[in-house]
């Protein structure tokens, strides 16, 4: 509790602060992550799905699997914590979040400054000409309707490089920053997982799983994403009150 009452102490101090998150803050929305026993490699191998050559050489395959995720992330919707981070920005106590998910529901919660290192799922595009699609179109395995090539989400695969605006937003806004708030990622991720070393501010880990990389963080709160998002908005809340 003490720990949580210092971190809305230096959220309030802060004069620029960034949000990074992992999966763990969106298996409380409902979707599978990627490493954990139930995540979504445990049956699948990343290497024959979702890469380049999937897309090219099986692409059968890799649109089974994205229609897949495309489907269960229609099911789910952003939960409290997103909307408190949401709220945080309106009330400049957050100035940008920078995420490695790719399910928008930063976005749907209503921030606005949001760098998705990994692309978006829901941002279908040609794989050919580059042009925009639907979801609707992939899932039902239609064609680019400009050049007829195959159609795709705008999500990194594994042998791509991540989006430059995106990386080169989020550089810039964690090397400003006074303090990095790293949410649900085991940060294993390469190049994320570089990023809370690269401030110059304070950096804290909220993370369900307990860590064990070192002193690169001055603070680690062990719990879920959600929950300790609550609590230190109902801190935060009541300090303003009194």
């Amino acid at each position: 509790m003490q720990e949580i009452k210092s971190l809305s102490h230096w959220i309030k101090a802060s004069g620029f602060t960034v949000i990074l998150t992992g999966a763990g803050m969106s298996t409380e929305s409902g979707l599978p992550d990627f490493r954990s026993k139930s995540g979504w490699w445990r049956n699948i191998d990343p290497s024959t799905v979702a890469t380049v050559d999937a897309l090219e050489t099986n692409y059968s395959l890799f649109h089974d699997f994205y229609s897949m995720r495309l489907k269960t992330l229609e099911a789910c919707s952003p939960h409290e914590g997103h909307y408190i981070l949401a709220e945080w920005e309106k009330r400049n106590l957050v100035h940008s979040i920078v995420t490695q998910n790719v399910d928008g529901f930063h976005k749907a919660a209503g921030s606005s400054r949001v760098y998705e290192l990994h692309g978006s799922l829901r941002s279908i595009r040609c794989s050919g000409c580059g042009k925009p699609g639907t979801v609707e179109d992939f899932l039902d395995r239609v064609a680019c309707r400009s050049c007829g090539e195959r159609l795709r989400p705008g999500v990194v695969l594994f042998g791509e490089m991540l989006p430059q605006d995106a990386w080169e937003c989020a550089l810039r806004d964690i090397k400003r920053a006074d303090l990095v708030i790293v949410i649900g990622t085991s940060l294993q991720v390469y190049p994320a997982n570089q990023l809370p070393t690269m401030t110059k501010g304070r950096a804290v880990l909220i993370n369900y799983e307990a860590y064990s990389g070192g002193s690169r963080f001055d603070m680690v709160l062990q719990g879920k994403a959600r929950d300790t998002l609550i609590e230190l908005n109902r801190i935060i809340h009541k300090s303003k009150v009194s």
